[in-house]
């Protein structure tokens, strides 16, 4: 019986960027939660954004005296999670993802699917010419 392989850690857009603005225990947390789903597993913050049908897409959400981050990323592809968007929630009222974050999650996640299939063939096309 041969053990799982770790997933690769994929980041669209300005993702790792924005995530490495976190404080330094919010993005240890992060990292541990990305790693935990690089696995195949799932960190105990790590929830299901409502509105992408199922748990393809998760969200972390992490607190300090600063306020609240969230990250959110894909395990929809057999090789690789993907990062999606990370950012500091700014609004005081509620809890909801705002509807500009979500479309930006909705954006993104087409683009880690056009940048998966390129991954896939790229890796492919490596098999067969060695």
């Amino acid at each position: 019986m041969s053990k799982n392989k770790i997933k690769e850690l994929g980041w669209i857009a300005s993702s790792k960027k924005d995530l490495l603005t976190f404080p330094q225990e919010i993005r240890k947390e992060m990292g541990h939660a990305l790693y935990i789903a690089q696995n195949g597993g799932k960190h105990k913050d790590a929830k299901p954004l409502k509105g992408f049908g199922g748990a393809n897409v998760l969200e972390v959400v992490q607190k300090d005296g600063e306020g609240t981050y969230r990250a959110m990323y894909t395990v929809q592809f057999e090789d690789v999670v993907y990062v999606l968007h990370a950012f500091q929630k700014k609004s005081k009222t509620g809890i909801k993802t705002s509807k500009q974050d979500l479309n930006l999650v909705a954006q993104r996640l087409k683009a880690a699917a056009y940048e998966y299939n390129a991954w896939l063939s790229h890796k492919k096309k490596g098999k067969s010419d060695g």
